[in-house]
C-alpha cells in the first residue's frame, strides 16, 4: 500500500483534506522508494492549491478556536512595540543605522552626519507595499558616503533587485539590476560603480523552483543599463561556483571568494586595480579551507581561516612573495573558537566563541596580545565594524533576557558607553539563564543554554521547548527575542543545546554533524531532551520541540525516530525530503553538508534519517505545526507539503497534525512585523492547547 492511501482521518474531530497522490516509485542504486506526493512539488499545480487551501482552512479553524491565542497575540503585540536599532556604521562622514519604532513591519535606514545630529530618513521599505512584504536585503554605502546600492526582495524571495540612491536628496537615480541572488554589491574607490554577482534571467513560471547555477561576477558602471555591465568572472565549466566581489579598504584590490554551495571551504582569487585590465591571480587555487578576507596592508593579505586550525587563526600572505614563501601566521589558534576578525585603530579585533558566548579580544598587528574587551555579561556582541584607522566602534549585546543593546566603544581609552538602550515591558531580573553540560550518546560533552522564570520548581511539570538547528557550521548563542520571552512568561523553560554540525567549537566540531555524521545531531538533540526530563526540567507530556530550516529537518528527524519521547514538534520551512532536496533552487549546495541521494555511497545515510521517508503507517506521532511559506525558494515549501501529506496518513494518534502555510513570504528573511506576530501567536496557541499549558 503507498503511503497515504487512507484517504481522510479523524482525530479529535478534526478530518484532514486528501492529498493528491500518483504511483511514483523511484530507484536510488537498487532501492525502490514510493514518492505518492510528487504531485505537491509543482506549487501551480491545480491539485496544489487546492489541497494547500483546503489545509489552510483546517488549520486556522483548529487554531482560531484556542481561547488563549488572542491574548498571547496581545501579549506579543504588546512586548513588541519597543524602539529597535541597528548598529550604527560609518562612510565618508556620515552614520548609518536602521531603526524601528516598534511594530513597524520592515526597520527604517537613517543617516546623520554626527552622532549628535538630527537624524534623516534616507529609506523606508514600508512605503514600497501595502502589506511590508517588499524589504531591504542589503546595502552598500559609497566611500565618499555620498551614494547607496541597495537591494530589494518581495515576498521574502531570495531573489534581489539592485538600486542605487542619491543619500543627500534621498532620489533613486535611473540603475535598476535584476536576477541577484547570493550577493551584495562593493563599490570602487572612484564611487562610479560597484561589484555584484547575479544569475541568469530565470524561466519566468518557474522562477522559486529552477536550480540556480552559474553565477557570475559582474562591474555595475553607474548611470549605465543592466546589459553594458562588464562580465568579471565566471566559470562555465564550474556551474556550481558562485563569486563574491570585494574591493579592500585601500581600493587598489577585487578579492573575489569563490564559494561552492555552503561548504566552509573556498578559494581566493585577486585582481589588481591601478593596472587596466590586469589579470585575475589564482591566490588560493584548492578547496581545502576556508579563508575570510580581513583587510590588506599594501600586498599583505590577512585571512581569518581554518587551515591547520580548526577553531581558526589569523594569517597573512604576501602576494607579491613565491607560494612557498608568502604565508606567516599572526595570531595562533586558540582553546576558543575564531569566530571573524576586524582590523580598527590599527589594531586586530578578534571575536570568538567560548562554550557558544562571546569573548572579545584586541591584538596589535604583530599579534601581541593587548586586552580583553569586558562585556557586560554571558552573551552575544556583534559589531566592531570601521576602517582601519578608526577610533571609535560599536557594538551590540545581548542575551536570552536581554534587548540588544548598543554601545560606543573607543579603541584607544578601551571604554565601553551606553549607546541605545531599548525599553521593553518586562524586568530581566524575574529570569534566569544557566548553561550546562550533558552527555550525548556516544559520550560527547554537549552544552546547553536553559532560561525560565527565576525560582521555578523543579517537579518534571513545566512546558519546555527545546530548540535546535545543528549545521552548516553555525552556531546557536544567547539572544533576545520577544516571542521567547512570551513563552517564558506563561512559566515555559527555553533551552537550547549547541548540537554538533554547529560551528560551536570549529570545524571539527561542525564536521561531527556532516554527511555520514549527521545522525550524532540528532542523538545530541535527542539526549538534550532526555537530560531535561531525567533532571525534573519536564517530561514527555510537557515536551515540545522546534527548529527552522536545516533545524526543521532535526525536528523531522527526531519526532520520526522517537515519537515517545515529545508531546509536540513544530518543525518550520524544514528540509524534509533528503533525496531531492538538490533538484531545487539553491538546494544542490547543500550537498556538500549532507551529501547526495545520486551518490550511492550517501544515499543509505540519507534514506535512514529522511523524515519523510522514515514515517511508519499506525504510530502516535507527536502534536504537530509544520509552517512553510508559498514563496519560499530557499528550502521550497514542497518538503513541507509531502511531510505533512504522509504525516497525516500515516498517523495514528489523537493529536492534531496540521500544516499552516504563509502566503506571500518566503524562508524567513525580510517577514514583515505583523505576520510573524500571527506566525508565534499560532504557534504558541498550538502548544498551549496540546501541552495543557496555563496561559
Amino acid at each position: 500500500m503507498l503511503p497515504g492511501d487512507r484517504m481522510t482521518h479523524s482525530h479529535t474531530s478534526l478530518t484532514y483534506p486528501p492529498a493528491p497522490q500518483v504511483d511514483r516509485i523511484d530507484d536510488y542504486h537498487g532501492t525502490q522508494v514510493s514518492d505518492a506526493y510528487r504531485i505537491l512539488e509543482d506549487p501551480e499545480a491545480d491539485e496544489t492549491k487546492a489541497w494547500v487551501e483546503a489545509e489552510n482552512q483546517v488549520t486556522f479553524a483548529y487554531l482560531n478556536q484556542i481561547p488563549a491565542r488572542d491574548r498571547i497575540k496581545q501579549r506579543l503585540t504588546q512586548l513588541w512595540d519597543y524602539e529597535k536599532y541597528s548598529i550604527p556604521f560609518k562612510e565618508g562622514d556620515r552614520y548609518f543605522y536602521f531603526k524601528n519604532d516598534g511594530l513597524q513591519n520592515q526597520s527604517v535606514l537613517y543617516t546623520l552626519t554626527s552622532l549628535d545630529a538630527e537624524p534623516r530618513l534616507l529609506l523606508d521599505p514600508n512605503t514600497l507595499s501595502p502589506d511590508g512584504t517588499v524589504a531591504l536585503s542589503g546595502l552598500e554605502i559609497s566611500n565618499n558616503g555620498k551614494l547607496m546600492a541597495y537591494g530589494l526582495s518581495t515576498s521574502g524571495s531570495d531573489w534581489q533587485e539592485w538600486k542605487v540612491r542619491d543619500v543627500e536628496t534621498g532620489e533613486d537615480r535611473s540603475d535598476s539590476l535584476q536576477w541577484i541572488k547570493f550577493s551584495g554589491a562593493s563599490w570602487t574607490h572612484d564611487d562610479r560603480g560597484f561589484f555584484y554577482s547575479r544569475y541568469d534571467e530565470p524561466n519566468q513560471t518557474t522562477q522559486f523552483e529552477d536550480v540556480n547555477y552559474f553565477q557570475k561576477l559582474y562591474y555595475h558602471r553607474l548611470g549605465t543599463p543592466q546589459s553594458e555591465d562588464v562580465l568579471v568572472y565566471h566559470r562555465p565549466d564550474e556551474k556550481e561556483w558562485g563569486f563574491s566581489g570585494g574591493v579592500t579598504e585601500d581600493g587598489n584590490y577585487l578579492v573575489i571568494s569563490v564559494w561552492l554551495g555552503t561548504d566552509p571551504k573556498n578559494l581566493i582569487f585577486y585582481r589588481d586595480l591601478t593596472t587596466p585590465d590586469a589579470p585575475i591571480v589564482e591566490l588560493i587555487n584548492e578547496f581545502e579551507a576556508s579563508y575570510s578576507f580581513i583587510g590588506n596592508s599594501g600586498s599583505f593579505f590577512w585571512f581569518r581561516t581554518d587551515l591547520d586550525a580548526p577553531r581558526g587563526r589569523l594569517i597573512a600572505i604576501d602576494v607579491e612573495k613565491t607560494k612557498s614563501e608568502r604565508l606567516s601566521e599572526i595570531i595562533p589558534q586558540a582553546d576558543e573558537t575564531l569566530e571573524s576578525v576586524g582590523v580598527l585603530n590599527h589594531q586586530f579585533v578578534a571575536d570568538y566563541l567560548k562554550d557558544a558566548h562571546t569573548e572579545i579580544k584586541i591584538f596589535d598587528l604583530n599579534g601581541t596580545f593587548l586586552r580583553e574587551v569586558a562585556l557586560p555579561g554571558l552573551g552575544s556582541a556583534g559589531g566592531f565594524g570601521g576602517k582601519q584607522g578608526d577610533t571609535e566602534t560599536f557594538y551590540s549585546f545581548t542575551g536570552f533576557t536581554t534587548p540588544a543593546t548598543i554601545y560606543r566603544y573607543d579603541m584607544v581609552s578601551g571604554e565601553s558607553t551606553l549607546f541605545r538602550q531599548p525599553q521593553v515591558d518586562f524586568n530581566p531580573a524575574d529570569y534566569e539563564t544557566k548553561q550546562v553540560f550533558y552527555t550525548s550518546k556516544d559520550g560527547t560533552r554537549v552544552p546547553m543554554f536553559v532560561t525560565h522564570k527565576r525560582g521555578i520548581a523543579l517537579d518534571g511539570n513545566n512546558p519546555t521547548y527545546l530548540y535546535g538547528y545543528g549545521g552548516f557550521n553555525a552556531s546557536l548563542t544567547p539572544a533576545f527575542s520577544v516571542g521567547i520571552l512570551v513563552w517564558l512568561e506563561m512559566g515555559g523553560i527555553y533551552a537550547v543545546p549547541n548540537l554538533r554540525g554547529g560551528g560551536e567549537y570549529g570545524e571539527e566540531w561542525h564536521q561531527a554533524g556532516m554527511k555520514q555524521h549527521k545522525q550524532n545531531v540528532f542523538d545530541d538533540f535527542i539526549a538534550a531532551a532526555e537530560w531535561l526530563i531525567a533532571n525534573n526540567y519536564t517530561q514527555t507530556s510537557k515536551l515540545a520541540i522546534g527548529g527552522g530550516s536545516n533545524g526543521g529537518l532535526l525536528v523531522g528527524a527526531c519526532m520520526t525516530q522517537r515519537p515517545d519521547l515529545f508531546a509536540a514538534a513544530l518543525p518550520a520551512v524544514g528540509v524534509m525530503d533528503m533525496l531531492r532536496f538538490h533538484k531545487f533552487t539553491i538546494g544542490w549546495a547543500w550537498t556538500s553538508e549532507y551529501g547526495s541521494a545520486d551518490n550511492p555511497e550517501d544515499f543509505p545515510t540519507l534514506y535512514a534519517y529522511s523524515p519523510l521517508h522514515n514515517l511508519k503507517p499506525g504510530t502516535p506521532y507527536p502534536a504537530t505545526l509544520i509552517t512553510t511559506a508559498d514563496r519560499d525558494d530557499r528550502v521550497v515549501p514542497a518538503h513541507s507539503f509531502k511531510f505533512a501529506a504522509a504525516l497525516q496518513a500515516n498517523h495514528a494518534g489523537e493529536a492534531p497534525v496540521l500544516i499552516r502555510i504563509e502566503t506571500k513570504a518566503g524562508h524567513g528573511a525580510g517577514k514583515p512585523t505583523t505576520k510573524a506576530i500571527e506566525e508565534i501567536a499560532d504557534k504558541w496557541a498550538f502548544l498551549v492547547k496540546v501541552l495543557g499549558v496555563e496561559s
